[in-house]
């Protein structure tokens, strides 16, 4: 996970041996940022993704929410998409 101002780019493994990892990062920056602009979460840079992936993200979106920010989500990748349609959240993440 790369992490700048307003800004996650998930890169590598979004999966159970890194997801514990990757919500951390992206977490400890929404503490650290004072910013109520719009969250731009962009997964090109995901190589390998499976259901703790999609957890991440959803919790990512969850505790910006709380925070008041808006999160948009791109480039999501097939597995995510599939497990969020599963799962029925796929409509919270903008997955048309």
């Amino acid at each position: 996970v790369e992490v700048r101002p307003g800004r996650v780019q998930m890169k590598g493994a979004l999966t159970f041996a890194t997801a514990r990892k990757a919500r951390e990062s992206a977490l400890g920056m929404l503490e650290r940022s004072q910013s109520n602009e719009p969250l731009t979460v962009d997964c090109s840079g995901v190589s390998a993704s499976d259901s703790a992936g999609l957890a991440v993200l959803v919790d990512l979106l969850a505790n910006a929410t709380k925070r008041g920010r808006a999160v948009q989500f791109f480039n999501l990748p097939p597995g995510i998409v599939a497990a969020a349609k599963i799962s029925d959240v796929d409509s919270i993440l903008g997955i048309s």
